[in-house]
């Protein structure tokens, strides 16, 4: 129970307000041959206590008064630590390596830090400020194992107020310079040589490499994450500017995408991969950082988010707890141990008790190898069921958990508080001391309560247990075992005593605390090896639950006056023996150490010397050996898993029979010391066929596509069906649906199947229940899991993707009567996270809604609202800006439903610990899209909507609008898909009966600020839209306009309209040439116009919203069903067209209506024409260029619908449809039309892919929102299958800034001409509000009418907003002229060059005066004497007085600026150590930018109001 000191940062309580410490010394209390008590009393809690090692250093920081002390005496004196400024201190960190060093971080971007144990402190600057983010709260800092003077340092750049990212800096000499920027965008960087037992294998890599999880952008999902690794601190590593980094190839297939944590585990390094749709994980080993292994779990073990736990690992092998109890509120797990390379895990233990913040009651026996101790839970089944709590045993294991037995006192068993039940710091058990464990239990058949419990000590590793002193206790070991230290917990302050044995537990002595003193234990720690006499006690005054002060209490053994200990006194201890008590052996040795008798009337008295082990071999046996690379436990044998690894020059030959000697399948765990005995040994070398040695060849193609059609029985005419997708790491190969057949008219339903091989084989749901089905909901996030609501207090759920099920009872039934209100929300990371909404009745009609949460998926229910309208969790890992937990709620001001009960927006951060807060009153409705949160809330004065905007969820500001935008109807807002860092907001501006029509409004990065985007646009009485975004692309759009507007005596004229920039610009979409028969179209036009243009029916007449144009598994490919004219014409008439460009240009590819599925990620794309009679289907495996058809049936049936996995990987597709009035299904499977796997090749010419990139019509550079992308699609002529998801982005390259980068800025609009002009009798924004809002801003410029568009990434070139006069800052005008003035080098130029071109126009016109200017005759000769010296000095002389002239400007201004930086330098030198940034402080508050102009592009300054991130700053001061 050692304070971990130095093995890692511990955070300090940052939120509360600072309170300054009050303390006095009581008296020590001495008597002969009793420990010496000191007792130091303090306002604040005690936290973060650290002993420096090997010392009686003890260094500790007030958890509330945020004050450092410092003791060099073991706790015996206190002082505070002397150049600190304890008020800015906000978290005390060790260095884990190095025993003299610690660090105190502020909030700012100066700290200090100690290289003498504390005894003095230096400042040093980091840069970024210290990362409030809650996952880097406590591991801010990372340590080199090897070079003590390397420190990753993890903080923050804040680009605006509520908006900040994680960055990286890095030191190589311990913070003796400024802290240098290694990575932007980062979720965490570490050494490779964080551990002293990891090695790269290369002493140079182990130097410098670096491994950091890089997020995809600054609102991207953990799913994109990326790791990457750099070996020069990410820096460019030639001429061409390109960052040394790159992605391991971590399972054989590429890089990985989704990596969410990396954890070092003695000498193995695990990366955890999380992957979209499932909540199931990929874990990959390395011993090297350069060949990555992904680690093979029992096939019903699957790893799962937040479900499994890494323990504490032996140097041969992995321990890892995985989750498998159903009941989330009562966890049990398994306990898995790996071979020697991390990469098989097998069983060691079922049933293992586990808690809610997933620790395991799991501990080793300190330093020694094979013994372990696990509780376990006895009456598992019943847990399972809910039909009882947890009956929990605890058993020890003594060969590395192959056999495990009761933990015993005499015969009777007893069983052992755990990790689960922390009650003190440090291991649970067992210290450094050779065989010494202590715990607090009881006897009995399982363990009871805490308070119940008695103290039991063992000094035989757990062989053997005696009973210590009654009641629960703090304990700690000192001296190596010499003395045990027990004092009694209470939640009340009336302990007054501390217990002590100085003979392994058998006698205990007691000491009075002084003066009478009555405390609450808090923890009870000494030095890290547990060699020393002193102990340090913490305490409170007070009761546990309100303490009125704290202790410090000092308790040291030296005023026993024991002897020091002598050979005598010691004897050899075998750490494991038999039954027959012979040393037993694990890892091939035995261990033995040389430890102090118990009955010795002595100490030791080697206060920092750890005890060693001495180990002998022992003869090789079985369990010394493990299964081989590629080789897997199968009963008693090791068979291949893979193919069997030929030594080199073997099987050169194509005879597949020639042989070679290779592994056995055996081998010896690596590290074992066993002595090899005489005869075969397990992993003799055996012989193999070079067969084996090769990957079987894939089973040949059948070159046909197959279909299998099954029927379903009952008068029903539809299907509600859902797909259950496998995440992107899941090795599996079933494709899941659930699916229900009802009829529409009468709404009667069957009963629920599941199939999971796409539609082959359907079978009937087994739900634990005979209650109706009225609604199948899928998780939105987790595809893995499924809910079946019923119109009782139950819903039945699956999380395995239906191949089991389970249910909840929720408090209350859900309202059935709220059309398309589904009762559950969800949270985006925490699968098991529900909100429901039960309706609840005060009397018959007065009804409401109660919203619920439950943390435990459905175990267990807090009310959050009564009389809500909805409730969602707006939290997300994506927004760091935003808690983790965020719930908002609509709900009633008042708990009753009249109709002047106004609406309120409430939310809270952290429920039920913090309660629900009002946010906004009068609110109509919120709608959360991308990062935004959009309030519409009433003005019911006026009966307009104003629209508020927050990405925090507590703050909200006014959108503004264009000028004389008003909204005439309350409910006319629509948030549209806004997935590219805007809003795009809809607003209906006519609202007759069957010519509903609005605007889109795009919004700046904040969402608050909106300029017009298009008028006129389409929409139906339900405000749904004609807009529809290209999936898989950026900014690419389709809407469809009301041409003329005004006219309510026609129906609707509708045109389509494209934009390839985000909706700063729109054309028409260019109509083909010929359609599918090769004739001309009745007009044509080369790029679409006014008067012939390619329509498209959007939106507001798809039959099924659930359907898409595109897929973002096809890139670049869109389907629509519309005709060629001035107008969109009748559906009836429709065709079906499809772009494989990004609509730069269409094709017809069939005539009428058809419907659309992409497969095999865009290489398959099947059509069928849906609700007429068919039996074909087409199909195109060339993105369009050719059609086949493929017959399905032998009779001509209906088909409803065409569906596939919505990731568009599969290459099989399912027919819903219907002959007379029964249903059915078809599977069309077209894998057997390729066998072979497609592979990439950086030789385009060999690979299977190609690079496309899409095009701006009007942008002939190629360039698209400021870059260009490079997508990887797959070769229209190849024959082969996508085996694994593409990255589909291959690469993406920076361009200039044009014209289409830009956006018309607010109060501005788009004239005829393409410029933006001031709207008539409008102002624009002022162009100062950049300085306020940004106060890091040095500059801003008069308003040009233009604004980046949000997603553009253009760096220089034509920057449309910077055209006009720039102008500085109030309070920068220093640094503006700094920026814009002559440096150095201009100032030379300025001086030397017009002074040397004038000395050579001197001489040439002296060598030429001759001349004559104007016309040139050739043999002419002038009468003018160039070298008379009346003209020729003189002209030199002229010349070089004009030169001077020209120059002294720019002299006289750059030597003012020089002059006065000087004195300004001289003026503030007393400030030179650098300066505290606080967050809330009078300096400035952010980095400065070109610090971190790397690794920012994805973010991008929207407009002049929002100023820029990056300009032309300087680096000389933060």
């Amino acid at each position: 129970m050692r304070v971990r000191g130095v093995s890692g940062a511990a955070a300090s309580l940052w939120s509360y307000i600072l309170l300054t410490a009050l303390i006095w010394t009581i008296p020590t209390v001495y008597a002969k041959n009793q420990p010496n008590i000191i007792v130091k009393d303090f306002k604040n809690p005690p936290n973060n206590l650290n002993y420096f090692k090997g010392s009686n250093v003890v260094l500790f920081q007030e958890a509330y008064g945020h004050t450092v002390w410092r003791s060099t005496d073991g706790g015996a004196t206190w002082a505070k630590a002397e150049g600190i400024e304890h008020d800015k201190a906000a978290a005390l960190v060790m260095h884990e390596h190095d025993p003299k060093r610690a660090y105190v971080l502020t909030r700012g971007n100066v700290h200090w830090k100690t290289d003498d144990q504390g005894e003095t402190w230096k400042t040093f600057f980091t840069d970024a400020y210290t990362s409030n983010f809650i996952d880097t709260i406590g591991r801010w800092m990372n340590f080199h194992a090897d070079d003590h003077d390397k420190i990753l340092f993890t903080g923050m750049d804040c680009p605006f107020p509520e908006l900040c990212e994680e960055v990286v800096m890095y030191t190589t000499n311990n913070f003796e310079d400024d802290a240098k920027f290694l990575r932007g965008r980062t979720q965490g960087c570490w050494w490779a040589k964080a551990s002293p037992l990891f090695s790269t294998g290369d002493e140079e890599k182990d130097k410098q490499r670096i491994l950091c999880i890089v997020r995809g952008g600054i609102f991207s999902p953990q799913e994109d994450n990326r790791l990457l690794i750099s070996d020069n601190f990410f820096s460019a590593a030639g001429a061409d500017g390109v960052i040394q980094e790159y992605e391991p190839d971590l399972d054989g297939n590429g890089a990985i995408q989704g990596i969410v944590s990396i954890v070092e585990v003695k000498k193995y390094l695990l990366v955890a991969a999380a992957s979209r749709n499932t909540a199931e994980m990929a874990l990959f080993v390395s011993g090297d950082t350069v060949k990555w292994h992904r680690a093979v779990f029992p096939h019903d073990h699957p790893l799962l988010e937040s479900s499994y736990t890494v323990l504490e690992s032996t140097n041969y092998s992995i321990q890892i707890d995985v989750r498998t109890s159903k009941r989330l509120s009562n966890p049990m797990g398994t306990l898995l141990t790996s071979n020697s390379n991390g990469t098989y895990f097998t069983r060691n233990a079922e049933h293992t008790n586990r808690n809610l913040e997933s620790y395991v009651d799991f501990e080793k026996v300190s330093n020694i190898q094979g013994i372990f101790l696990v509780n376990q839970v006895d009456n598992w089944e019943e847990v399972e069921e809910g039909k009882a709590d947890k009956k929990v045993k605890t058993k020890i294991t003594f060969d590395d958990g192959r056999t495990f037995e009761s933990v015993k006192t005499g015969d009777e068993e007893i069983h052992l508080h755990s990790v689960t039940e922390m009650n003190n710091v440090g291991p649970v058990f067992s210290s450094p001391a050779p065989g010494l464990v202590m715990g607090n239990g009881n006897h009995g058949s399982h363990l009871k309560g805490y308070w119940e419990s008695n103290l039991y000590v063992s000094d035989d590793a757990g062989r053997t247990w005696t009973e210590g002193p009654k009641g629960p206790h703090k304990y700690e070991f000192g001296d190596q075992g010499s003395i045990l230290l027990a004092v009694k917990d209470s939640e009340e302050a009336d302990v007054k005593e501390i217990k002590y044995s100085l003979d392994h537990g058998k006698n205990w002595e007691t000491t009075e605390l002084p003066d009478g003193l009555s405390i609450s234990p808090w923890t009870l720690l000494t030095n890290q090896g547990s060699t020393g006499l002193k102990f340090l006690l913490t305490a409170r005054k007070g009761s546990r639950a309100s303490p009125t002060g704290f202790y410090v209490i000092s308790i040291d053994f030296e005023g026993l006056h024991e002897a020091t200990c002598k050979d005598g006194d010691m004897e050899d201890w075998f750490a494991r023996v038999d039954d027959n008590g012979k040393p037993s052996c694990v890892m091939g040795h035995t261990q033995k150490y040389h430890r102090r008798k118990k009955d010795a009337q002595c100490f030791i008295k080697q206060e920092f010397k750890d005890p060693i082990p001495e180990s002998s071999p022992c003869d090789c046996t079985h369990a010394d050996f493990e299964c081989d690379f590629n080789f897997v436990l199968d009963g008693d044998e090791c068979k291949p898993a893979g193919p069997i690894q030929a030594p080199e020059g073997a099987c050169k030959s194509d005879n597949p029979d020639e042989k070679f000697l290779g592994s056995s399948g055996w081998r010896l765990i690596p590290g074992n010391e066993c002595k090899r005995t005489s005869g075969d040994q397990k992993d003799k070398q055996r012989e193999w066929k070079c067969s084996d040695a090769k990957n079987p060849p894939n089973a040949p193609g059948s070159n046909k596509i197959e279909h299998i059609q099954v029927p379903f029985d009952g008068d029903f005419d539809r299907f509600d069906k859902h797909y259950l997708e496998r995440g992107d790491l899941d090795r599996g190969n079933g494709e899941t649906i659930i699916a229900r057949p009802y009829n529409a008219f009468s709404r009667l339903a069957g009963d629920v199947f599941i199939s999971h091989d796409h539609g082959k084989n359907w079978t009937k749901a087994k739900l634990p229940g005979e209650e109706g089905i009225y609604a199948i909901v899928t998780h939105p996030y987790v595809k893995d899991m499924a809910f079946l609501l019923t119109r009782e207090k139950k819903v039945f759920y699956t999380v395995d993707r239906g191949r089991h099920f389970d249910y909840f009872e929720p408090r209350d039934e859900p309202d059935t009567s709220l059309d398309g209100m589904v009762p559950l929300s969800f949270h985006p990371d925490r699968p098991d996270w529900l909100i429901w909404h039960g309706k609840k009745c005060r009397s018959k009609g007065d009804c409401y809604l109660e919203a619920s949460l439950s943390t435990d998926r459905g175990d267990s229910w807090e009310t959050i609202r009564r009389n809500v309208i909805k409730c969602e969790f707006t939290g997300s890992s994506a927004y760091k800006f935003r808690n983790i937990t965020q719930i908002l709620c609509l709900a009633r001001a008042r708990e009753d439903n009249d109709d002047n009960n106004p609406l309120q927006l409430l939310y809270s951060d952290e429920f039920p610990k913090y309660k629900m807060n009002v946010a906004l009153e009068n609110v109509s409705n919120f709608a959360t899209m991308a990062e935004f949160i959009v309030v519409a809330t009433e003005n019911r004065t006026e009966g307009t909507l104003n629209a508020l905007a927050s990405m925090n969820g507590r703050d909200y500001a006014p959108a503004h609008f264009p000028f004389n935008f008003q909204v005439p109807h309350t409910n006319a807002y629509t948030v549209l898909d806004s997935s590219t860092r805007a809003v795009n907001l809809f607003i209906v501006t006519e609202n007759e009966k069957n010519h509903s029509y609005g605007s889109i409004l795009k919004s700046n990065s904040n969402g608050t600020s909106y300029v017009l985007s298009i008028a006129g646009v389409n929409c139906n009485s339900d405000y749904f839209v004609d807009f529809e975004k290209m999936l898989g692309l950026e900014g690419v759009v389709l809407v469809n306009t009301v041409e003329n507007k005004g006219s309510d005596s026609e129906p609707k004229k509708l045109t389509t309209r494209i934009s390839h920039n985000d909706g700063a610009e729109w054309g028409f979409l260019p109509p083909p040439e010929r359609d599918i028969d090769n004739k001309e179209f009745s007009c044509s036009s080369k790029n679409g116009d006014e008067s012939c243009a390619l329509h498209i029916h959007g939106y507001t007449e798809r039959a099924d919203h659930g359907k898409t144009y595109s897929s973002e598994s096809a890139v670049g490919i869109m389907f629509g069903i519309g005709n060629v004219g001035p107008i969109l014409g009748d559906p009836k008439d429709a065709d079906t067209f499809m772009t494989a460009d990004a609509g730069l240009s269409w094709k017809m590819v069939k005539k009428g209506s058809w419907t659309w599925s992409f497969g095999d990620q865009g290489s398959i794309v099947v059509l069928v024409q849906r609700n007429t009679k068919t039996k074909t289907i087409s199909y195109s495996l060339d993105r369009g260029d050719t059609w086949n058809d493929y017959a399905f049936s032998d009779s001509e049936v209906v088909i409803t619908d065409i569906t596939t996995l919505r990731s568009g990987s599969s290459r099989n597709f399912l027919l819903w449809g219907h002959q007379g009035n029964k249903l059915f299904t078809v599977n069309v499977d077209f894998s057997g039309l390729a066998s072979e796997p497609c592979k990439d090749n950086e030789d385009r010419e060999k690979s299977d892919y190609e690079l496309w990139s899409p095009q701006h019509p009007l942008q002939p550079n190629g360039c698209l929102f400021g870059h260009k992308n490079q997508y990887l699609r797959k070769k229209k002529d190849r024959k082969c299958y996508n085996s694994y998801k593409l990255q589909h982005l291959y690469n993406v390259e920076n361009c200039e800034c044009t014209r289409q980068d830009f956006e018309c800025d607010y109060n501005f609009e788009m004239d005829n001409h393409g410029h933006c002009a001031l709207v008539e009798g409008l102002q624009p924004l002022d162009p100062e509000q950049v300085c306020k809002e940004k106060p890091d801003e040095i500059e801003y410029y008069e308003p040009s009418g233009f604004r980046r568009i949000p997603l553009t990434t253009c760096k220089g070139g034509f920057e449309a907003d910077k055209v006009l006069q720039a102008h500085p800052c109030p309070g920068h005008e220093e640094e503006f002229e700094k920026a814009r003035g002559i440096s150095g080098v201009g100032l030379f130029f300025a001086i030397v060059v017009p002074f040397g071109f004038a000395a050579l126009a001197g001489w040439w016109v002296y060598r030429n005066w001759q001349s004559k200017f104007g016309q040139i005759r050739l043999g002419e000769q002038s009468s003018f004497d160039s070298d008379a010296p009346w003209v020729k000095y003189p002209v030199v002389a002229v010349s070089a007085v004009v030169a001077v002239i020209g120059a002294m400007p720019l002299l006289i201004g750059s030597l003012w600026r020089s002059v006065s930086s000087t004195v300004d330098r001289f003026r503030n030198r007393g400030d030179s150590g650098g300066r505290y940034g606080w967050l809330r402080g009078s300096q400035r508050r952010y980095t400065t930018r070109d610090s971190f102009a790397r690794g920012r592009g994805d973010y991008a300054i929207v407009d002049e109001d929002e100023g820029e991130l990056l300009g032309d700053d300087s680096d000389d001061e933060v």
